[in-house]
This record gives C-alpha cells, sequence and structure tokens, in this order.
C-alpha cells in the first residue's frame, strides 16, 4: 500500500476537524494536524497533532523537514470579512505570505498543495460560478484569496488544487467560531428574533461534503480548480427559513433584510454559488441535499429533526 503523508493547517477550525475525521477512516493516509492551539480541539482522529502558527516560516519548514508530506492541505485562513478589511496586514500576512512559505517548501519537497479558497473571489455579479469564469473580488477578503490562488498556481509545483467553497455550515467540537446553522438554531431555539439577507445568493455547503470533496481530490490525485458546494442556488433568507422547517423552529422569528440594513464594514457579493459539474464529473462528487445536510447535522447535534 502506498501511504500520504497529508498535512492539515487549521485542522481545528469546523473543515480542518471534518478532513482531520475523514481522512482517518482511510488506512492509507498518515495524518499530520496543526492549528495554532497548544492542543487538538478534536477528540479521536487517527493522527498526530502539533502546535503550529503557519505565519512562522521557520516553524513551518521544520515540520516539513520532520514530517516530510506528500499533501498539504491548507485551511488555515483569516475568514472574518469585515476584520480582514479593518486588518490588512494580518489579513495578508494569513491568507497570502503563508501560503507563499507553504508553497515555496511544497515545491521544494515534492509536496502536493491543497489550497481551500472561496466564492468571495467573484463579484457576485453572475453567479452561479463555474471554475473558468473570471475572479473579481469587491473585498479585501476576496482579494487576499484570490491572491492566494495565484501563490499556488505560479510557485512552480508540479501537482496543485484549489477547492473553492461556499458559506460552509457544520458542526465540530470547541469550534472558535460559529456558522450560519448554528447560529439559526441557537437564536430561534432561544426565542429571539434574528435578521436575515434576502439579497445574497448562495449554494451553501454542508462541511462532510466540503470534506469529502477534497479526500477526493487527494486520492484521484486531481490537479487545477475546483468548486466544490451545494447543488441548491437560493437566498441566505431561504436557506435559514429551511433550517427552521428542519428543526422545527419557529421561522416567523427570521426576519428578510437587505444587505444595506446591516452597515457591515465589507461589502459582500450578491450571488455568487457554484455550479459543481466539473467536481461532479471528474471526482464523483455528491452532495447531500439541504434538508439531508441538515437531518445529517441534527444527529451530530443530537437535535431532534422533522422527518422528510
Amino acid at each position: 500500500m502506498l501511504y500520504q503523508r497529508i498535512l492539515i493547517t487549521g485542522a481545528n477550525g469546523l473543515l480542518g476537524q471534518e478532513l482531520v475525521a475523514q481522512l482517518s477512516w482511510h488506512a492509507e493516509y498518515d495524518v499530520l494536524a496543526t492549528a495554532r492551539d497548544p492542543e487538538p480541539r478534536f477528540r479521536g482522529g487517527s493522527c498526530g497533532y502539533v502546535p503550529l502558527d503557519i505565519t512562522d516560516a521557520r516553524a513551518v519548514r521544520r515540520i516539513f523537514q520532520d514530517f516530510t508530506p506528500t499533501v498539504v492541505i491548507n485551511c488555515a485562513a483569516m475568514t472574518q470579512v469585515d476584520r480582514c478589511e479593518i486588518e490588512k496586514e494580518a489579513c495578508w500576512r494569513v491568507n497570502v505570505e503563508a501560503v507563499e512559505t507553504l508553497a515555496r517548501l511544497c515545491r521544494q519537497f515534492g509536496a502536493r498543495l491543497i489550497q481551500v479558497s472561496t466564492d468571495f473571489v467573484f463579484d457576485g455579479t453572475a453567479g452561479p460560478y463555474r471554475e473558468t469564469d473570471r475572479p473579481n473580488p469587491i473585498n479585501f477578503y476576496g482579494r487576499s484569496k484570490l491572491a492566494s490562488e495565484n501563490v499556488v498556481r505560479e510557485a512552480g509545483i508540479d501537482r496543485w488544487a484549489i477547492a473553492r467553497t461556499v458559506l460552509v455550515y457544520g458542526t465540530g467540537e470547541q469550534l472558535s467560531r460559529s456558522n450560519i446553522a448554528l447560529w439559526v438554531i441557537e437564536q430561534l431555539s432561544q426565542g429571539r428574533r434574528i435578521r436575515v439577507v434576502t439579497d445574497q445568493w448562495r449554494t451553501p455547503t454542508y462541511v462532510a461534503d466540503l470534506a469529502a470533496g477534497i479526500e477526493r481530490i487527494v486520492r484521484y490525485n486531481k490537479h487545477g480548480i475546483y468548486h466544490i458546494s451545494g447543488r441548491e442556488f437560493l437566498s441566505v433568507y431561504d436557506f435559514a427559513c429551511l433550517i427552521a422547517d428542519v428543526f422545527d423552529l419557529d421561522r416567523s422569528l427570521i426576519e428578510p433584510v437587505d444587505s444595506a440594513t446591516l452597515n457591515q464594514v465589507a461589502p459582500r457579493p450578491p450571488r455568487t454559488g457554484f455550479i459543481i459539474l466539473k467536481a461532479e464529473t471528474e471526482l464523483g462528487y455528491r452532495p447531500r441535499s439541504i434538508p439531508e445536510a441538515l437531518r445529517h447535522l441534527g444527529q451530530r447535534l443530537g437535535l431532534p429533526v422533522t422527518l422528510p
């Protein structure tokens, strides 16, 4: 059996934890999880764990020397869109300069690099998007992620892949950040009113499906850009209403608003979302429907859900 030595950065986040869990199911993968925390936030998973700040180039090099990965999956990023708009230098260090370090070391050590990216590389005027559509980010977060994509493409790595995704939701252990599904469930469960935008359209992505898509990029040694998201294209408001329905919560607590009323620091692209035909045909990627994904999430959370 040919083992793949897989280094995961950002392993304590939502996607990182899911990748650790799913890759641990495969005997042919030797996984090393890394994140900034001194200890892993997750339990289980057949892997080692080492604390790592990916902006520390010397520490990253030591990991490469000690572990000699054949594949690196970079889940580490600053993803808070408004914070990126305010703290541009910090955003650039994590989202671009750290990727330059990873890409350079992947080239030197002969490793493949899989970079996780975002729908926010697009301006949202013509979504849903294919991999061949021209990026045009409208906020600093999107610009930093597009710059990181260009770093990967131009680094001289033999085999690289970019996995773009959209509005990821799910659950994990001791997560430092919430996501739309957990937020809607928590707020409505407590009887609180929430405001959700009607003028932002997405193809929401269940984290278990995203991790499965990335595993297939690893397994089939794929190269290039892949759009990995859900299939359904709907407004964020309609998605929140679906969450309420599946978890039998009061959807009347969800107030529809437009983006301008939220006074957010960074502009959001109005209509992104992805066409996932390439991932379906080349990877055999099969995401759950939103109701199926939410019921699966309910099982993980131990919450009752409505029947199909």
